[in-house]
């Protein structure tokens, strides 16, 4: 993160110098390169405090939600469900630890289109991987394999895209379905797969930079078990639940856009319903576990105003407009029009960056909503993720500054997502 910060100033600043000297005013209320930059590191400095603050709502609410959750023993549930593909994926994390259910919420939302409201969820799941982390400030191999899941997650429900989509005036506005998933699935497999392999080469000590030890003592998977955790559901139950799951992929398909609207309320009965059945006192649970999203989001605040601000001078120098027009007769060739290409190149940057490309393309009347590049930006900004800022957000959350391979995993994840989504939307709408 250390590189990435400096090159994005760096070419920012390099850049913008080198238009400021060859720039000629042709009026007088004209701003200057220079001026623009200094003008657009104060909007995205403000932008990224407005935004942690925006959080601080959702973040308190769905944290209360999972605060009742774990204390009524649901976490402990859904991780026992899912133990046979987790207990692979994670081994370093006890089967029935409370990370393997927050994990599992955060995939969860994720895969139907919750936005935001995820990121509590993970934030959470973060929170309970670190107090397994025995050398604090470093990323553990399970939360950098997370990170890069969360990042290509696979989506069902992509409900705002096809939100947008629906406003722009188009015909078939769930269109995106099977091609997100198909883009998310690829880019889900790929983010596994780099995570295992990179963690090879990226070992938890090196001597790039000081690992501080915890003071508190370390506890091992044994003490961090309850006495229950050897009764586990039997495997039958675990992939009945997981066929359940796979069969709701053909439903999200056809009934989208019914569903949509009924997810967050729905989530908040269930969690709070179960809290009830399980005889938890929900509302003071409740607040505990929201003053808990509070403190989180103000603690990330620094984290989003320096890779925000980093984005922002990158994109307002004109550097993004440079690599566009340079490469974008080249990828118009292999199905990514050049219309489509700010779009790839912003989402792992800036989610509301992207948001804006694409609604701008979707609403544009000589692209629309149902042409290739209207189902393609839309498919993109649907699958992949905004993996600068849920780097800086989830590990600004456990004051992670080492996070070895986590980057590299999830912009794999970006890549492949992007490649999947030019072949599905080709053989689709091509």
């Amino acid at each position: 993160m250390n590189a990435i910060f400096a090159a994005l100033i760096f070419i920012a600043v390099a850049v913008t110098g080198y238009r400021q000297i060859t720039w000629v005013a042709t009026s007088p209320d004209m701003v200057s390169p220079m001026q623009a930059l200094t003008e657009g590191i104060v909007s995205s400095a403000e932008g990224s405090v407005e935004l942690a603050i925006g959080l601080i709502g959702i973040m308190a609410f769905f944290l209360g939600l999972m605060k009742v959750a774990e204390d009524g023993g649901l976490l402990k549930i859904i991780a026992k469900l899912v133990r046979p593909i987790m207990i692979r994926l994670f081994p370093e994390v006890p089967s029935d630890h409370p990370a393997m259910g927050a994990m599992i919420l955060n995939i969860s939302s994720n895969a139907m289109g919750l936005g935001n409201a995820a990121t509590p969820f993970g934030i959470r799941a973060m929170q309970e991987l670190d107090t397994l982390n025995k050398q604090k400030g470093t990323a553990t191999n399970a939360m950098a394999l997370f990170l890069a899941i969360n990042t290509s997650s696979v989506t069902l429900l992509p409900t705002g895209v096809i939100a947008i989509r629906a406003a722009a005036g188009s015909t078939d506005p769930a269109g995106i379905l099977p091609t997100t998933l198909f883009a998310t699935l690829c880019s889900t497999v790929a983010a596994i797969t780099a995570a295992k392999l990179l963690q090879r080469f990226s070992p938890m000590t090196g001597d790039d930079s000081p690992v501080e030890a915890s003071d508190e003592p370390q506890q091992s998977q044994e003490e961090l078990l309850p006495e229950e955790a050897s009764g586990a559901y039997p495997d039958w139950v675990s992939y009945l639940a997981m066929g359940a799951i796979v069969g709701f992929i053909p439903l999200a398909i056809v009934y989208g856009q019914s569903i949509g609207p009924w997810i967050i309320p729905g989530l908040a009965v269930l969690l709070l319903g179960f809290g009830l059945y399980r005889k938890v006192r929900i509302y003071e649970v409740f607040v505990e576990g929201a003053k808990d999203g509070f403190n989180v989001a103000v603690k990330i605040i620094p984290y989003l105003v320096a890779i925000l601000v980093a984005v922002g001078m990158f994109r307002n120098s004109g550097a993004m407009d440079m690599i566009v027009g340079s490469i974008g007769q080249f990828t118009t060739a292999l199905g990514m029009p050049t219309e489509a290409l700010p779009m790839a190149l912003v989402r792992p940057l800036s989610g509301s960056g992207a948001f804006g490309v694409m609604a701008e393309i979707v609403n544009n009347p000589a692209v629309g909503p149902d042409s290739y590049t209207g189902y393609l930006v839309s498919t993109l900004q649907g699958s992949t993720e905004t993996t600068f800022y849920v780097l800086a957000v989830y590990f600004g959350a456990v004051q992670v500054r080492r996070t070895r391979h986590a980057l590299a995993a999830g912009l794999t994840a970006d890549f492949v997502g992007i490649i999947a989504a030019v072949i599905g939307c080709l053989y689709l709408y091509g």
